[in-house]
């Protein structure tokens, strides 16, 4: 379920007046009061993936899925409470006068049941469409119509047909209404994972009573929608892997971030210079004059690939920013600091999480990774949440460059509080927020009062700034 020539196609077939009769009055059975609660233990059951977990906040179940999920309500579900099903309510329950050419259709609803089935033969207009059960084997003989113009030989269904009450012939039966297609490789794992789930309940119940196929189908067919929606889910696993973000102007999205802290400012020039993936950014003039004014020069280290910015490596006077495309980039990145500069990485935190879309089936299933475009707005949202979590955690941890005090404890002596408010500047002035989208991504005066240092204004702090102090005995030079 990875690309177009392997898509999952929800289809539609029509039904007789008689059955779609007697499968709206089992709808409106089962909209009662009284069996209200048992439909939606019914439908839980059935789209139970969608609604636990993460996957329902990412990709939502087909049109056809609910409706399978009814379809099991009606035929397959026993309530939990002692009441009837509802074919039996409908069927033994003489509370309404029922048409024959209704009543007609219970019995087989009630032995009807989930199956995969493949095509014998190319389906062909006004020829009777033969199908097999991948599990079984079992022949049933369906009518065709407009329909089977969606269908191919290598494309098996995930459908319920129903037995014709109209004919002797045990291998005929009619459509139930909707169903899915999909490749025959998709097909297999359908039936691979749901055969696996089959195989741990017989060892752990101790009983093989569901060696038929069809007694597991009709009592777990659900399942068969189960193992749909968790390949759904690795397809949406692997768009998001592949998902390419980009900015408005289409350069790479660095979503990925991570913050160290350091206090060996030449000896980290040096080993990342030394990494061959990356090549040096030349300084900015404004990190040049910072350099003049006696600060560390701010150095950048970037990583292209196809053309595209994928990483960049920025190093200030007191820390280290790591900036990807990608979870998976970022982890690579932090084995290679880990091993190039061991313990003079101190690890402060780090956001993984890429702007939260929902992708559409077409997006899921296209040949192409997807792609989509971040706003400053989205970026800047996204940031400052990160940095609001590593900085106010940042005042409570030891720092070495405050000879091992945190800067809470360190802001409350005269020796050190001038310390910690140049580290709370020198992450201000190069705040990540700077060089992605222009300002700050967050307020850095929040920090200074988290530590009971002075508030700055707003429009103190630039990159060009000339040299100031934050202790408050202390003006600007």
């Amino acid at each position: 379920m990875k690309h177009a020539s392997e898509q999952a196609v929800g289809f539609r077939t029509p039904r007789s007046p008689s059955l779609d009769g007697a499968l709206s009055r089992l709808e409106r059975l089962s909209g009662k009061p009284e069996f209200r609660l048992q439909r939606e233990l019914a439908h839980a059951r059935a789209l139970k993936p969608y609604l636990e977990g993460s996957t329902g906040r990412l990709v939502s179940p087909l049109e056809q899925e609910i409706e399978l999920a009814s379809l099991y309500l009606f035929c397959d579900y026993y309530p939990d409470d002692g009441q009837l099903t509802l074919i039996e309510q409908l069927r033994d329950v003489i509370t309404e006068h029922i048409p024959d050419e209704e009543r007609q259709w219970l019995d087989p609803l009630k032995h009807s049941y989930f199956d995969i089935l493949k095509p014998t033969s190319p389906p062909t207009l006004g020829q009777d469409l033969v199908l097999q059960s991948l599990a079984d084997g079992a022949r049933l003989v369906l009518p065709s119509g407009e329909f089977v113009k969606d269908f191919a030989a290598d494309r098996p269904l995930v459908t319920r047909v129903i037995h014709d009450p109209n004919t002797q012939e045990s291998d005929r039966a009619v459509w139930a209404g909707c169903g899915i297609t999909m490749s025959q490789a998709e097909a297999k794992a359908l039936l691979d994972i749901t055969s696996e789930w089959r195989r741990e309940m017989e060892m752990t119940t101790g009983s093989f009573a569901l060696g038929e196929w069809k007694e597991f189908a009709k009592r777990f067919g659900y399942m068969i929608l189960w193992a749909f929606a968790q390949r759904r889910t690795e397809a949406l696993a692997d768009a998001v892997v592949h998902i390419g973000y980009r900015n408005p102007d289409g350069r790479p999205y660095l979503y990925a971030v991570a913050l160290y802290d350091h206090h060996e400012h030449r000896f980290f020039t040096e080993a990342l210079s030394d990494m061959d993936e990356f090549h040096i950014e030349k300084p900015s003039a404004d990190d040049t004059q910072s350099a003049a004014r006696d600060r560390p020069l701010v150095r950048q280290w970037v990583q292209h690939e196809g053309g595209g910015l994928v990483a960049r490596l920025t190093l200030t006077a007191f820390q280290l920013i790591v900036e990807c495309d990608s979870a998976q980039r970022l982890d690579s990145i932090k084995h290679r600091l880990a091993a190039s500069l061991g313990f003079s990485l101190h690890f402060r935190g780090e956001t993984l999480a890429p702007p939260a879309r929902q992708l559409s089936m077409a997006e899921l299933m296209s040949e192409e990774p997807p792609t989509l475009v971040v706003t400053p707005e989205e970026d800047r949202t996204l940031l400052n949440q990160f940095l609001e979590t590593a900085y106010l955690e940042w005042s409570d941890q030891p720092h070495l460059a405050l000879g091992g005090q945190t800067p809470r404890h360190a802001a409350a002596t005269a020796a050190l509080r001038g310390k910690v408010g140049e580290l709370i500047d020198d992450m201000e002035r190069h705040d990540p927020g700077r060089r992605r989208f222009g300002k700050a991504a967050f307020s850095y005066n929040r920090l200074r009062a988290h530590v009971a240092l002075e508030e700055l204004p707003e429009s103190r702090l630039s990159p060009d700034e000339t040299e100031y102090t934050t202790m408050p005995e202390m003006k600007k030079k």
